[in-house]
C-alpha cells in the first residue's frame, strides 16, 4: 500500500535532498497552518481522500505537493487524535518521488 504527504511546494527541494524530516521544517507552514511541528513525526495520507482533504486544508498560502511514499507499512502510523495518522520517523528521499 503507497502512502502519501502533502506539502506546500515551497518545501520541495528540501524534500528531494533530505527526506520527509519534521525538524527541517522552516521554508513554510503545516499544511494546517502550524509554524512548528505538531507532532515528531510525518503525517502521511493513507489514501486520494486523505490526499484531497489535505490538499483543501492548504493553509500554506500557495500551491502543495504531494508526494508518493515508498516502504512504509499502514500500520505504523500513530492516530494523534485526529484520525489521520503520521509516522514517528524520518523518511529518506530515496522513498519519495514527487506526484
Amino acid at each position: 500500500m503507497r502512502l502519501y504527504h502533502v506539502t506546500s511546494r515551497l518545501n520541495r527541494a528540501s524534500i528531494a535532498e533530505h527526506g520527509l524530516d519534521w525538524e527541517r521544517m522552516g521554508a513554510a507552514p503545516g499544511i494546517a497552518g502550524s509554524p512548528t511541528p505538531e507532532v515528531a513525526g510525518v503525517f502521511l495520507c493513507r489514501d486520494e481522500f486523505e490526499v484531497g482533504w489535505f490538499a483543501r486544508m492548504n493553509n500554506t498560502g500557495g500551491p502543495v505537493d504531494v508526494w508518493e511514499v515508498d516502504g512504509v507499512d499502514p500500520d505504523s502510523l500513530v492516530d494523534n487524535g485526529s484520525g489521520y495518522g503520521y509516522l514517528a520517523a524520518k523518511i529518506p528521499a530515496s522513498q519519495l518521488t514527487l506526484r
